[in-house]
């Protein structure tokens, strides 16, 4: 019955926030040059199996091989975590990835999911949530015994007047209805990274975008209590 609920709540975002029309957050597609020699990769990598622990995302995932690698040495890496960032992706290529191997033959315990931020200059906030609900729900179709942890889309731009940050936050207030009390959990720490007056310092995102070292400790410390909870450790 809990796990039915469970699904009941996935199935009833997904369908809430479709759009009338088709849009291209939900329609997945591959991209082309090094993009697919990355995602082989990871068809590689998840083919030798210990695999705990995967994080799903764009630039900002593919950055813990970058200037989060310190962070990801000492907190996720004994863990068995596998990065499965792509930088540049929007919601349809994650979609075509988790369809196209990056999943396949494992069991990891979390996933940890934050998608969409390179979809806020041509999709609506609706969209985007759509776009995220249709990779929930895939995860949880090809990884059933996997809890997935979706993170709000990180905040961007200088500060509130931000046309990409605005559309990044009201889809957040839309993909938060995905969280199910059972596998599907949402987290938004997008004001750990924000000043009290909701400015973004270079100092955490130097492109106001992307994370810098000190950016990358606070999100593994702003997740870790949920990580270890969902986990079991």
């Amino acid at each position: 019955m809990r796990r039915l609920l469970g699904w009941t709540a996935i199935c009833w975002a997904f369908c809430s926030f479709a759009a009338a029309q088709d849009h291209d957050a939900i329609k997945p597609v591959p991209r082309e040059g090094n993009w697919m020699k990355r995602h082989e990769s990871f068809n590689a990598r998840v083919k030798q199996g210990k695999v705990d622990l995967l994080f799903i995302g764009d630039s900002i995932t593919q950055g813990w091989e970058g200037a989060g690698k310190d962070v990801w040495a000492r907190q996720f890496a004994p863990r068995n975590a596998v990065n499965l960032g792509i930088g540049g992706d929007r919601t349809q290529h994650v979609l075509w990835r988790l369809e196209h191997g990056n999943v396949d033959g494992i069991a990891p315990k979390l996933a940890v999911l934050m998608i969409g931020t390179n979809n806020s200059g041509s999709n609506t906030p609706e969209q985007i949530a759509d776009g995220v609900a249709a990779i929930v729900k895939k995860l949880r179709e090809k990884l059933p015994g996997t809890k997935v942890l979706v993170l709000g889309i990180f905040p961007r731009g200088a500060d509130d007047n931000d046309p990409r940050r605005q559309t990044n936050r009201k889809a957040n207030e839309l993909i938060a209805k995905l969280a199910d009390g059972q596998m599907v959990e949402y987290l938004d720490i997008g004001p750990a990274f924000l000043s009290d007056d909701g400015s973004l310092s270079t100092e955490i995102m130097p492109d106001l975008l992307h994370l810098s070292p000190k950016g990358y400790q606070i999100w593994a410390e702003s997740i870790e209590p949920h990580v270890q909870r969902l986990m079991g450790n």
